[in-house]
């Protein structure tokens, strides 16, 4: 049976049609979620001005005694691998309160002035909760340092127990108290907005959650 010419002249105008949506949604992004203030995110209590004003930045919050903060590892990792060049991440580890709490935060700021991070940071979370080892004395986390590091002793106590580390540890406790940060794993943008896995809903959220914060600053920042 032949087709009338009608239906022949239809038919590639059907699928240019079937084929037109197709074309339009691959060019478009995908919209950003809409996030809900005081929801999924919130103001911090008082804003902390960030290091470089020029940046937007990113920082996380942990313990390293929180299995939450470990597990949230690989998807920091992920997330800094396509980091937009504005933003500037940096970590800031909190006590919780917990005297462990404050010897694992001096022990962070001993291995960033001694340009050893890089070498304590993911192995001290390893030990702690991959291998068992509490890491809440200063004897041990000494011994760790001269184990994965190759820190001496005495340079190990002097970062450890000097003013610089001190310092850094009393003014990032300060600064997580007065905006309000009384849980970790947390999220803070820019100084002034903050967010956690239990408001977002889990950790990829959480971190879906930091990108549209970053865009809203971004916007806030055009219209000054």
């Amino acid at each position: 049976m032949r087709s009338s010419p009608a239906r022949v002249a239809l038919a590639p105008c059907l699928l240019l049609a079937a084929l037109l949506p197709m074309a339009c949604t691959a060019k478009d992004e995908p919209p950003m979620p809409r996030f809900i203030l005081g929801q999924h995110y919130k103001p911090v209590r008082t804003i902390s001005p960030t290091a470089n004003p020029d940046k937007i930045e990113v920082a996380e919050a942990f313990w390293y005694g929180c299995i939450h903060c470990f597990q949230f590892e690989p998807e920091v990792d992920r997330w800094l691998a396509k980091k937009p060049r504005d933003v500037e991440f940096v970590r800031l580890p909190s006590s919780l309160g917990r005297p462990t709490g404050l010897l694992h935060s001096r022990a962070f700021y001993t291995a960033e002035q001694l340009g050893i991070l890089d070498r304590i940071h993911k192995p001290l979370f390893r030990a702690i909760h991959e291998q068992g080892s509490p890491l809440d004395t200063a004897d041990s986390l000494r011994a760790f340092f001269a184990k994965n590091a190759g820190v001496k002793a005495a340079d190990f106590d002097d970062a450890f127990n000097g003013f610089a580390v001190d310092s850094r540890v009393r003014r990032t406790e300060a600064a997580l108290r007065e905006m309000g940060i009384a849980g970790v794993p947390a999220i803070v943008v820019d100084g002034r907005y903050y967010s956690q896995a239990s408001m977002a809903g889990n950790h990829e959220a959480l971190l879906a959650v930091t990108d549209f914060l970053i865009k809203r600053v971004r916007e806030e920042r055009k219209s000054r």
